[in-house]
């Protein structure tokens, strides 16, 4: 009919109004999820209350929450207690920030799967370091350490030809060599499972940054690898590590700090044995 829906176009409407009637069906049907309670353990402190530091419980149904410990956190944030305070961000193991201790062991809260069973679960802030909250460490010192490797490509030649600002070309091969260095996210999980940094971590710079550190010193395109060495052969900067191999086992992104820092130390020993000798040669 004129000004009206034609026979088809009618016919298209009504079978589709009665599939979206069948869909709706079919999710008034569907069963609920069985309920799922599983206890954590979260540790809890502020510096604003005079109580000391303890570890409140808290009950969640892990069937209605995401699967990782962080959506677990961000629920109980979002539902139960919004005082409770963590860092995050990228919620794709890319920043660092949700580094904490889930269940005895160092790892990305946005990476630590949940399990599904009703066995509590513990959350703790990076051990030995200081709290500012809840799960909030002081990560200042940790930065510093890290700045204090330059961790930034360092050149000798003409500025002209390379300045600042100015691309430095790399071979494939070489970029190859970075594989395993470079994807650092300084999360500090490695070193805050490091008995050596717990003991000495004012002077001992603990495998996250000694692994930043030879990330610069393996790269071709750096030429202050001598300057580097030399400073580093230091007994605590270095040589504190003693392989107790931590690191490597809690690393949430699956690098080898303690490969790194055996390979610097191998590098600096043989850079001091070099400078002793010239040393000795122009004595004469």
């Amino acid at each position: 009919a004129a000004g009206g829906a034609t026979p088809a176009f009618a016919r298209a409407s009504a079978a589709a109004a009665a599939q979206a009637q069948r869909i709706d069906d079919t999710d008034d049907e569907a069963p609920a999820k069985a309920t799922l309670l599983k206890e954590f353990q979260i540790y809890r402190w502020s510096p604003d209350e005079a109580a000391a530091p303890r570890m409140e419980s808290f009950s969640v149904d892990i069937n209605q929450c995401g699967p990782m410990m962080l959506d677990v956190l961000l629920k109980i944030k979002d539902e139960q207690d919004s005082s409770l305070t963590l860092r995050r961000s990228c919620r794709e193991g890319i920043c660092g920030s949700c580094a904490m201790n889930i269940d005895g062991t160092n790892t990305l809260a946005c990476l630590s799967k949940v399990k599904r069973d009703d066995t509590p679960s513990t959350v703790s802030p990076l051990p030995h370091m200081y709290v500012v909250k809840d799960l909030v460490v002081d990560m200042s010192n940790f930065y510093a350490q890290y700045k204090s490797v330059e961790p930034w490509l360092k050149t000798k030649t003409d500025t002209e030809k390379v300045g600042e600002g100015k691309e430095v070309f790399q071979s494939v091969e070489d970029r190859v060599k970075l594989d395993g260095l470079y994807e650092c996210i300084l999360c500090a999980c490695c070193s805050t499972s490091c008995p050596s940094y717990w003991w000495n971590n004012e002077k001992y710079l603990g495998p996250a940054v000694l692994l930043q550190a030879y990330r610069w010193i393996s790269d071709s395109r750096d030429q202050y690898t001598s300057e580097r060495l030399e400073s580093l052969d230091d007994n605590m900067k270095l040589y504190r590590c003693h392989t107790i191999m931590n690191c490597t086992r809690t690393c949430p992104k699956g690098l080898n700090p303690a490969k790194a820092i055996a390979k610097v130390k191998k590098l600096a020993k043989g850079s001091s044995v070099a400078r002793h000798k010239q040393e000795l040669m122009s004595a004469f």
